[in-house]
């Protein structure tokens, strides 16, 4: 099993052009060019998320991102931003190396992409759009399990990973809820060719997450996070800290109003920027409860890699 683990590794590395099969997910209003950058620079493929972003705003980001690091990096799309034509406009432009998509189905913009030269990797939820994503010419997908923050799915990590590993041909980077090197290792013996971690790079040094946001996180347990259903049909769920605003919400649904999801506009942009305790949205995996103290990028990425060579004597 070790060699087949480390052909994995080996083709996801060579593929992506890190050295590390550790990325750092991407959060909106947090996964900026310093934070992307210094993933990259320190071997791990950093992704600058363009959700939330106006057009001249990502130019400027990846532009600052190509200064700090020559090395390989990748922009997440929100499929469900307004500006998506816009985004992938200038993707194609600045020739970013590999695109990661979220928040949606991406097939109609797959061949686009790919077309100058670029690495597609969705984000999927489930075995079947997985499948759809293989066929539709993806390079890798991201099999985000449950325990993830922001909006996930229905299936759990461990059981979403194998279930992908087997029905798809291409590779599999597993996501949700990992944040050391034992959540790690034990994605690798899954089946995962790499894993995203989105919550432990939150609580870094290079995060731009306002210091309310991060030391909730930091003071975070096993049950701090709860899930909010925004579509009535459990199909586009949030997980957030438990706060005023998640506990509003809750209530909300409970007495059935109608549609409360205007609760939560710009909520996340109000806990990143602002960290605003009554009004905003803390989006973190269930991991939180794992992270006990702020470290650099570098640390995170040495500790956790470090621990995974340790425990698969790789």
């Amino acid at each position: 099993m070790m060699k087949e683990i480390q052909d994995k590794i080996k083709r996801i590395c060579s593929m992506l052009q890190i050295d590390i099969p550790i990325l750092q997910g991407a959060m909106a209003y947090i996964a900026n060019y310093k934070l992307a950058a210094a993933v990259s620079e320190y071997g791990g493929l950093g992704i600058l998320a363009a959700g939330g972003l106006k057009s001249e705003q990502l130019e400027y980001e990846i532009n600052e991102l190509k200064k700090c690091t020559k090395k390989s990096y990748a922009v997440n799309i929100a499929l469900k931003s307004d500006n998506v034509e816009e985004i992938i406009c200038i993707l194609k432009d600045q020739k970013v190396p590999i695109v990661v998509t979220g928040a949606g189905n991406p097939e109609k913009y797959i061949s686009e992409l790919k077309g100058y030269g670029a690495k597609v990797i969705p984000v999927v939820a489930s075995v079947a759009l997985a499948k759809r994503m293989a066929r539709y010419g993806a390079d890798a997908v991201i099999a985000e399990g449950s325990e993830s923050g922001g909006h996930i799915g229905n299936t759990n990590t461990m059981c979403l990973i194998p279930q992908v590993v087997d029905a798809v041909d291409i590779p599999v980077i597993a996501a949700g809820g990992i944040a050391d090197g034992r959540g790690a290792a034990a994605s690798f013996i899954l089946g995962a060719c790499a894993v995203q971690m989105g919550t432990r790079f939150l609580v870094s040094s290079e995060s731009p997450a306002h210091k309310n946001y991060k030391e909730l996180l930091l003071r975070a347990k096993d049950i701090s996070t709860v899930v909010l259903n925004t579509t009535q049909n459990d199909q586009d769920n949030i997980r957030a800290v438990k706060s005023l605003l998640t506990g509003q919400y809750l209530e909300a649904e409970f007495r059935g109003r109608e549609n409360p999801g205007w609760m939560l506009k710009d909520a996340l942009k109000k806990a990143a920027k602002n960290g605003d305790s009554s009004q905003g949205l803390f989006m973190a995996g269930q991991c939180a409860g794992l992270i006990k103290e702020e470290m650099s990028v570098e640390e995170i990425l040495k500790q956790v890699w470090g621990d995974v060579c340790k425990y698969l004597e790789l």
